[in-house]
């Protein structure tokens, strides 16, 4: 009877004789660039690296530190028990999850160097070896990263304290420049006082010294205004006693010249009348009315002379100047008696 094995058996059977197997376990890429990871299968050697495979037995990602392996264990010792050739990653991926080591192992039982239990004690003894020296690998890179950043720290803060030294003295030159001026400015202010002050005072002083000379000028103006006042009233009273004496004395001759002149006149229209009583009637009519105007202005010439006595004992006891009477009326009965003396003259004549 013949038996018909499956496809990758026969290869596998027929390539073993000729030492020549095609089956390979290998990586194939996923992912994408510069992010890249892989899948660990079994596929023929003569398929394209990402093209159809047998079987995916796990995984591996190099990006992380230390590399994530996931593995199919039991799978892959049975792969390899069939005579898959592994890539050279591939291997060492097997070779650090100890596949290749139990396949060893399996091999010498198989020989009879020891039984399976002295096996299955060696691979725990190094499966524990193994898992501890990842622990300490584990360890030192933890280690490592926290050193690394605890120099990273320390380089960080010195170039912070350098800046912040260099900000201090910065800010200390701006405070100590700021005070500076602030000093000056002090300074120039005070001055500035100090100058105000002594402008000030200078400025009372002479204020007090105009005040005072002015003062004195005006004092001295005000007793020369009123000397000058006295003198003055002194000589207006003077001069309006003496311009009073002579009107009195003025009105005094002119009061005599015209009661001689009244007087002549009178005895001249006595006599004229006597003489021609009858062709002068119309001019005596007419010497009536005039002779009743000379008696008025005598009167008038009488009462002057009396109320200017009156008024010269008046500003002598209170000193008080009236207002001068007007000498219109004194024409007036000049003019009169002029007239009249005409009449009386062209009354011969007639």
């Amino acid at each position: 009877m013949k038996i018909i094995l499956p496809l990758h058996t026969q290869n596998l059977v027929g390539f073993k004789r000729n030492n020549f197997m095609p089956v390979k376990i290998r990586l194939t890429k996923r992912g994408r660039k510069k992010l890249a990871f892989y899948h660990i299968v079994v596929t023929d050697s003569r398929a394209p690296r990402d093209g159809k495979s047998i079987e995916r037995i796990g995984s591996y990602n190099p990006l992380t530190n230390p590399a994530t392996i996931e593995l199919n264990f039991d799978r892959a010792l049975d792969w390899l028990q069939k005579g898959a050739q592994p890539t050279d990653t591939c291997r060492s991926i097997l070779s650090g999850k100890g596949v290749l080591y139990k396949k060893h192992l399996l091999e010498g039982v198989k020989k009879g160097a020891f039984n399976e239990e002295e096996a299955e004690l060696r691979f725990q003894r190094w499966i524990s070896d193994k898992l501890s020296k990842e622990k300490t690998q584990t360890d030192n890179l933890a280690k490592g990263k926290a050193e690394e950043a605890k120099k990273r720290f320390e380089a960080e803060t010195k170039v912070r304290e350098a800046k912040a030294e260099i900000l201090a003295k910065k800010l200390k030159a701006e405070a100590e420049a700021r005070e500076e001026v602030k000093a000056e400015e002090e300074a120039k202010a005070e001055a500035e006082a100090e100058a105000k002050a002594e402008r000030k005072a200078k400025a009372e002083t002479q204020a007090k010294v105009e005040v005072k000379a002015d003062l004195n000028g005006s004092a001295a103006t005000e007793a020369k205004a009123e000397a000058k006042a006295d003198l003055n009233i002194s000589a207006e009273t003077e001069a309006k006693a003496e311009d009073k004496a002579e009107t009195n004395a003025g009105a005094e001759t002119e009061a005599k010249v015209e009661v001689k002149e009244e007087t002549d006149t009178e005895a001249k229209t006595e006599v004229k009348v006597e003489i021609k009583p009858k062709a002068e009637a119309e001019p005596k009519a007419e010497a009536e009315p005039k002779a009743e105007k000379k008696v008025k202005t005598e009167k008038k010439a009488e009462a002057e002379p009396k109320a200017e006595a009156e008024n010269k004992a008046e500003t002598k006891a209170g000193q008080t100047v009236k207002p001068k009477k007007k000498a219109k009326p004194q024409s007036e009965d000049n003019k009169t008696g002029d007239k009249a003396t005409g009449d009386s003259a062209e009354t011969p004549a007639e």
